[in-house]
C-alpha cells in the first residue's frame, strides 16, 4: 500500500484543519463513528487495526467531520468484539498496541479530528483478572463482591438466583463450577455469559473506572462515549420481575430493576469533575437508551455532556413519527446539552435498507432495527410503498435524505462509517454470522458491520487489506467495490459528494453564525407528507416523507439530496436545506 493517508485521489481541495475552540465542541460537531474491525485492515490479517484507521483518517478529515468516535479496541477476547474488555488500558493485539493508539491521536490532532473512546462499565469480560480472580476465591470471599454472585434457588441450587432475561437471550444468570468442583453459585451478565456486570455498589469499583477515566483522557481522548450509560446499578436484592416473558429482547431499558437507578447519576458526577478538571476540559458522551425526559436527566450541569438520541434510529419514514420523536428529544434535551441526532450505527439495520421496508407499527419497528431483519435469516414482509415506479427500493433515496436531514438539525450528529457511502445491509449467510446475539437470539447485527469498500478492485477486499491478505473477517458482497470510496469519488451525484457537500456548508454556516447549537425549532407537517423544520427563522430543513412532491417554502436553496422536478418541487424521498 502507499504511504499516502487514503490511496485514492480527492476531488476537493483539502480541509483545513478546524478543531472547535474551548470545551464545548461536543455541542455541534459532526462525530464520525469507527468500528475498528472494519474500517481498515494494515497488517493483512482480515480485521481492521488502530494503523489502518490512522492510514485512513484522511477520508474522515476530508469528509468534514470534527472527531472520530472509536467503538471497543481495548484488550478483550472479542466474544462481543470488544465490548466484553479485559484490559480497560491497554489495546488489544489484534488492534495493535498503546504506541499505534497514540500515533493514531498525533494523526488526528495533525487533521484536526477530536478522538472519542469508548467507555465499558457495566460489564467486563469474563476473562477480565479480578474476575478470574473471583472465580477463584469461591462464595462470600471479597473478590466476588466485585461483581454478581449468589446462590440459585430450588432444590441443589440449580435454578437462577431470579428470573431476569438476558438482552441477547436466554437467562440472565450463569452457574460457575466452584475451586473444589462442586457445583456452585450464579454470577449475572445482562449479555452475554462472557460478560459479568460490575457490582457497583462494591466501593471499590468507583474508584477503579476513576483511573480507567483519567487514564485515557492523559492519552489523549478528548471524550469518552459510556456504552450502556443507564445501566451500572441493580435494584437493591435483585429482585425477581413481574413479567419477565413481555421484556422486548435487546434492550436493558426493558428491565427496570437492571438500569436507570438514582445512583447512577453519582458515577457521572464523579466523571464530569474528572472531566472538567483536565485542561482542556474532556466530554462525557452516554449511551443512555431511555425515553427523552429519562434521558435528559443524565446531562444535569454536573453529569454527563450529552446522551445519545436513540428516536430517530426506530421512527419510520413517516413526517408525524419524525415530528413527535424531534420534538420529545428536543423538549428533553438539558438547555446547554444539545441532541446528537443518528439514524445509523453499528447496532442497527443501516438505513439505506431499513427505509425501505414496511412500514410497521413502532413497537414493531424497534425490534425490527435491533436487528431482527435485513440479514438474521427471519421472515421479513415484502415493502409496502417501499419501492420506486421503476421497482427499485426507495431505501437509499431516503437514507441520503436523512442524511442531510440529521446533518441539519442544531446539536451534534453522529454517523456510522459507510453511511456518507449509503451502504445497505448486507445479508450475511448464517454460517458466516460472528454476532454473539445470533446462536442466543436469533438476532444478528452483522449486516452493518461489513468491512467498508475503499476501492474498485477487488483486490484486498476492495482495499480493505493489503493484496494478498487473509479474507476479511465478515464477507464482502458482490458489487461491494461499485459502492467504493474510489467509485463515489468520481460520481458527482453521489453519496460521498453530497455528505462533504453537506459538512463544507453546514461548517460556513455555523462559523458565519447563521446557525447555532441552540437554536430554536419549529416543527410542522403538511397535507403532502412533507417535514417543515424551521432554525429560529434563518435556515429551514424540508423532506418529502410522502408519496407526492412538496412544494418548497421561501429562501435560497442551498442544498437537496435528490433532483427537483421540472416545476421545482421537491420529490418524494428527497429532503432541501434552505437560507431564508
Amino acid at each position: 500500500m502507499d504511504e499516502t493517508p487514503s490511496d485514492v485521489p480527492f476531488l476537493f481541495p483539502p480541509v483545513t484543519p478546524q478543531v472547535p475552540a474551548g470545551g464545548t465542541w461536543w455541542r455541534d460537531s459532526v462525530v464520525y463513528q469507527i468500528y475498528p474491525r472494519s474500517f481498515a485492515d494494515l497488517d493483512g490479517d482480515g480485521v481492521g487495526d488502530l494503523a489502518g484507521i490512522t492510514r485512513r483518517l484522511g477520508h474522515v478529515a476530508e469528509l468534514g467531520a470534527q472527531a472520530i468516535w472509536l467503538t471497543p479496541f481495548q484488550r478483550s477476547p472479542q466474544a462481543d468484539h470488544g465490548y466484553d474488555v479485559s484490559d480497560y488500558c491497554d489495546v488489544d493485539p489484534l488492534f495493535g498496541d498503546l504506541a499505534a493508539f497514540d500515533g493514531l491521536v498525533a494523526q488526528a490532532r495533525r487533521l484536526g479530528l477530536r478522538v472519542v473512546v469508548d467507555l465499558v462499565p457495566n460489564h467486563c469480560s469474563a476473562a477480565h483478572p479480578l474476575f478470574r480472580a473471583a472465580l477463584a476465591a469461591g462464595p462470600g470471599s471479597p473478590e466476588r463482591a466485585r461483581f454478581h454472585f449468589a446462590p440459585g434457588r430450588g432444590p441443589g441450587g440449580d435454578e437462577p438466583p431470579n428470573n431476569w432475561p438476558s438482552v441477547f437471550g436466554g437467562s440472565a444468570w450463569t452457574r460457575v463450577t466452584e475451586p473444589d468442583g462442586s457445583p456452585g453459585e450464579w454470577y449475572l451478565h445482562m449479555y452475554a455469559p462472557e460478560q459479568p456486570d460490575w457490582n457497583w455498589r462494591d466501593p471499590r469499583t468507583a474508584p477503579f473506572f476513576d483511573d480507567v477515566v483519567r487514564f485515557w483522557f492523559d492519552r489523549g481522548a478528548d471524550g469518552l462515549r459510556i456504552d450502556v450509560a443507564h445501566g451500572l446499578f441493580k435494584a437493591e436484592g435483585l429482585p425477581d420481575l413481574e413479567h419477565p416473558g413481555a421484556l422486548e429482547p435487546m434492550r436493558l431499558r426493558a428491565n427496570p430493576l437492571a438500569c436507570d437507578r438514582e445512583e447512577v447519576h453519582d458515577v457521572y458526577r464523579r466523571w464530569r469533575a474528572i472531566a472538567d478538571s483536565c485542561d482542556p476540559p474532556r466530554a462525557l458522551i452516554g449511551e443512555v437508551n431511555l425515553e427523552p425526559d429519562r434521558a435528559g436527566r443524565y446531562t444535569r450541569p454536573d453529569e454527563l455532556h450529552q446522551a445519545f438520541a436513540f428516536a430517530f434510529l426506530v421512527a419510520p419514514w413517516d413526517a408525524r413519527a419524525w415530528q413527535a420523536a424531534g420534538t420529545a428529544l428536543l423538549a428533553g434535551s438539558a438547555p446547554k446539552a444539545p441532541v446528537t441526532w443518528v439514524v445509523d450505527n453499528h447496532d442497527v439495520e443501516r438505513s439505506a435498507s431499513r427505509y425501505g421496508r414496511v412500514r410497521e407499527p413502532a413497537g414493531d419497528v424497534d425490534r425490527r432495527v435491533q436487528g431482527q431483519a435485513g440479514g438474521t435469516g427471519r421472515h421479513v414482509r415484502e415493502p409496502v410503498g417501499g419501492t420506486d415506479r421503476h421497482g427499485r427500493s426507495r431505501g437509499p433515496a431516503r437514507a441520503r435524505a436523512a442524511l442531510l436531514a440529521v446533518l441539519g438539525l442544531p446539536g451534534a450528529a453522529y454517523l456510522y462509517q459507510g453511511q456518507e457511502l449509503g451502504l445497505p445491509q448486507v445479508d450475511v449467510a448464517p454460517q458466516d454470522r460472528r454476532d454473539p446475539a445470533w446462536p442466543r437470539l436469533g438476532v444478528s447485527r452483522d449486516g452493518c458491520r461489513v468491512p467498508l469498500p475503499w476501492r474498485r478492485d477487488p483486490a484486498g477486499a476492495h482495499g480493505f487489506s493489503p493484496p494478498g491478505a487473509r479474507p476479511p473477517w465478515l464477507p464482502v458482497p458482490p458489487g461491494w467495490g461499485e459502492l467504493s470510496v474510489q467509485a463515489q469519488e468520481a460520481d458527482p451525484s453521489s453519496s460521498l459528494r453530497l455528505c462533504r457537500s453537506a459538512l463544507r456548508i453546514r461548517r460556513e454556516l455555523h462559523a458565519e453564525g447563521v446557525l447555532t447549537a441552540g437554536d430554536a425549532v419549529e416543527w410542522s407537517v403538511d397535507d403532502e407528507g412533507g417535514l417543515v423544520v424551521d432554525r429560529a427563522g434563518r435556515f429551514t430543513l424540508v423532506l418529502a416523507m410522502g408519496e407526492g412532491p412538496v412544494r418548497l417554502p421561501p429562501g435560497r436553496l442551498l442544498l437537496a439530496s435528490g433532483t427537483l422536478t421540472g416545476d421545482g418541487l421537491l420529490p418524494p424521498d428527497t429532503s432541501a436545506w434552505l437560507l431564508r
